[in-house]
């Protein structure tokens, strides 16, 4: 939860200061009312917009990623709550008949907190259907079987390409990192050398299932060929994908895998490379993705 809140720190803390701010404001100029003048309906109706207001601030927080839509429902959201907050204050703290700050408080931050929300909910609106457009062609390459792996339930090289494609695309609109994270198993051909091909087949289908659990859900796995996975990471910058991988690699060398035949043990581990895209095609970003995890390699053996 704070996570998603880490983001929006400044915003929430500047709510927070301006509505103690309020507070103070009317207990050092005002009288606090006696219970018998509290009008309840009036604090219902009040107090509860206001609530209501940190609930949808919250559920935004939650549900959204950060970025300009965000930014707009979340400050949209704060004046629209400082107001019903200010406003509520009035029900149990008088002010002076010559006092009009209050007036100010109550009802400027409402306009320019509507404001705010609708150019956040129109923009909103334009993403989805930008969304549902990318969910359209999705489902269209789901009914397309020869873009996926037989062996996994993965995508495939073909398919990993075309989704690239269009993520490069997102990633150049929205001004979003994006990254590519490899990942191959290290002495592959030795378990087919020793156990057979059926048993590493089920390496690969037992390493596809925990990888798919050890990702996010706006990540997507492919199998590139063989023994090599490549994960598309959305919203992502280098040093990110770099802990992932690092997660990644711990997943695999815990990983428990027993021979169907003798349940023997297999000691499996993987090495990764990570690359965050750039102004360039989808081959050029594969072909580094590849010449990255070949460094790797080479620098593993060396120090070997």
């Amino acid at each position: 939860m704070f996570s998603v809140l880490r983001p929006h720190r400044l915003k929430l803390a500047l709510l927070l200061l301006a509505a103690n701010l309020g507070l103070l404001l009317h207990l050092a100029t005002g009288t606090l009312k006696p219970l018998e003048e509290w009008i309840w309906l009036d604090i219902l109706g009040e107090g509860g917009s206001a609530l209501l207001a940190l609930v949808w601030l919250g559920l935004v927080l939650k549900s959204r990623p950060a970025g300009r839509v965000t930014n707009y429902l979340v400050l949209g959201l704060g004046c629209i709550f400082f107001s019903w907050w200010i406003d509520s204050l009035d029900e149990f703290i008088r002010l002076p008949e010559s006092i009009t700050w209050d007036h100010w408080l109550e009802s400027g931050p409402m306009p320019v907190g509507m404001i705010l929300l609708t150019l956040g909910i129109y923009h909103w609106h334009r993403e989805q259907l930008a969304i549902n457009g990318q969910m359209e062609k999705r489902e269209r390459l789901f009914r397309e079987h020869r873009l996926f792996d037989k062996l996994t339930p993965l995508g495939g090289a073909d398919f990993l390409k075309h989704e690239l494609t269009a993520s490069l695309e997102d990633s150049r609109r929205r001004q979003q990192p994006l990254s590519l994270l490899a990942l191959d198993l290290d002495n592959f051909s030795a378990i087919n050398q020793r156990f057979g091909h059926g048993e590493g087949d089920a390496v690969l289908q037992a390493v596809s299932q925990l990888l798919v659990l050890n990702l996010r859900r706006q990540d997507l796995l492919c199998r590139l060929a063989g023994d090599r996975f490549v994960v598309l990471l959305p919203d992502t910058g280098e040093s990110q994908a770099q802990r992932l991988a690092v997660e990644l690699e711990q997943a695999i060398r815990s990983l428990a895998h027993k021979t169907r035949q003798h349940g023997e043990r297999l000691q499996l581990s993987a090495g990764t490379a990570v690359v965050m895209a750039f102004d360039e095609s989808p081959q050029a970003l594969l072909k580094r993705l590849n010449l990255r995890l070949a460094q790797s390699r080479q620098t593993l053996a060396k120090s070997a």
